[in-house]
């Protein structure tokens, strides 16, 4: 390679020496050239002189990732001091449930089956009370009153009062009540259970009126208040 530089610079010098007469930019642009040329030719020798200087370049197999450089290890003496300005995760804070408040003790109860009421007593309907007369006698005469209750609820208590003509005459053989008197007013009223007038029922109460020379049938006769029914005009 040598041998042809030194051949080509003669050349040169003498395409100039034959020129004389040429120009001088043409004598600095064949200086440039043959500078180049000494340049080339020196790094090539120096190239080839020296080829342990060549940095290898390593090829890796097809479809390979970019080689990674070495991983430095620090040792722990080597780690940075963690800063101030690293900001640090606070524990958020626990939230506590509001207490539950305590049910009242009657919403703990048991619903059980309703308590037992006393049934509402119906409406007391007036007592009605029919008289009549059943056997005639010389001095005496035999009297029945029939007291009626037209409604549903019984009737445990009960008045019946029987006004006679004359003082003078006396009651006597009492059933189904117990009579008192007062002048010529006689008053029965219940005696026990038996006298006792159920629903839609009726209680008899019969006695004799004595003394009854002449006519001694009732004047007035009424039960709790309300006339009877029965007595002639």
């Amino acid at each position: 390679m040598l041998d042809g530089l030194v051949a080509a610079v003669g050349a040169v010098r003498r395409a100039v020496v034959g020129r004389r007469d040429g120009s001088r930019l043409a004598y600095v642009a064949i200086a440039a050239s043959l500078g180049v040329l000494l340049a080339t030719a020196y790094s090539i020798v120096t190239v080839l002189r020296t080829p342990e200087r060549l940095t290898p370049v390593a090829v890796g197999p097809a479809g390979s990732g970019p080689a990674t450089g070495p991983v430095a290890t620090a040792t722990p003496g080597d780690q940075p001091e963690p800063s101030d300005a690293t900001p640090r995760t606070s524990t958020p804070p626990v939230s506590t449930a509001a207490p539950v408040a305590p049910v009242p003790p009657a919403a703990l109860r048991s619903t059980g089956a309703p308590p037992a009421t006393t049934p509402a007593r119906p409406p007391s309907i007036p007592l009605g009370a029919a008289f009549a007369v059943e056997e005639n006698a010389l001095l005496s005469y035999g009297a029945a009153v029939t007291i009626d209750n037209p409604g549903p609820a019984p009737a445990p208590t009960w008045a019946l009062v029987v006004v006679l003509p004359r003082e003078s005459l006396r009651v006597t053989s009492v059933t189904g009540a117990r009579a008192s008197r007062d002048g010529a007013t006689w008053t029965f009223v219940p005696e026990g259970d038996a006298s006792r007038v159920p629903g839609h029922g009726t209680v008899r109460v019969t006695f004799r009126v004595d003394g009854a020379a002449i006519s001694a049938t009732p004047t007035a006769c009424t039960i709790d208040g309300a006339a009877c029914t029965g007595l002639p005009d």
